[in-house]
């Protein structure tokens, strides 16, 4: 079993997360402190290569000494779990629900936020001990998806990410999401207005 009550705290001071994929280390750090000084309180870098473990330690470091929240990405393996966690990642983050990267990053003391996309996910992570989850693709999967979810599984709480922008992330947060994942959102300046704006919900 597991829990992740701990984005209760992690998610608490704003709707939005940054997403930072494959940018390397200064623009990762860049980009990290443009989202902080937005607002957004909570960033995580995917980790796919070493030039992206060495992102996520650098960012962890710069992170921790602002009192911001860093958490590593797509973690899909128990090995990324103990990647993340020497990097200094405070959370896991996953594509899709996979119970062993769960128990292994709880057990490391890092909070899990899997991936689902369907009512059976919902289901097996929430029989784990799970609350927060990670609904994706979310552009793909609509906002009429967290309705529906709502009925079975109102104890859930979704975090939206794949394809979410300024455009479009209002409409997730009203049909029910509690965090949009945003990520060359954050890189384009037309947005960043929308962006504050949201910060303000």
């Amino acid at each position: 079993m597991a829990e992740n009550t701990e984005f209760d705290a992690i998610f608490a001071e704003a709707p939005l997360m940054a997403i930072m994929r494959g940018m390397g280390v200064e623009r990762s750090l860049t980009v990290a402190t443009a989202a902080w000084d937005l607002g957004i309180e909570v960033v995580e870098l995917p980790i796919q290569t070493a030039d992206d473990l060495e992102a996520l330690r650098a960012v962890s470091e710069a992170g921790r000494e602002r009192g911001k929240r860093v958490g590593a990405g797509t973690v899909i393996t128990v090995d990324h779990v103990a990647q993340a966690a020497a990097a200094g990642a405070e959370f896991t983050v996953s594509p899709g629900f996979d119970v062993d990267v769960v128990r292994a990053s709880t057990e490391a003391g890092l909070p899990a936020l899997p991936g689902v996309a369907s009512p059976s996910e919902v289901q097996l992570a929430m029989k784990e001990g799970l609350t927060w989850l990670k609904a994706f693709p979310a552009s793909l999967l609509g906002t009429p998806w967290f309705g529906a979810m709502r009925g079975p599984f109102p104890g859930a709480k979704f975090v939206a990410t794949g394809g979410m922008d300024a455009g479009n992330a209002a409409d997730f947060l009203d049909a029910g999401v509690r965090v949009v994942a945003v990520g060359s959102a954050l890189e384009d300046e037309t947005q960043l207005p929308k962006l504050a704006e949201l910060l303000k919900r």
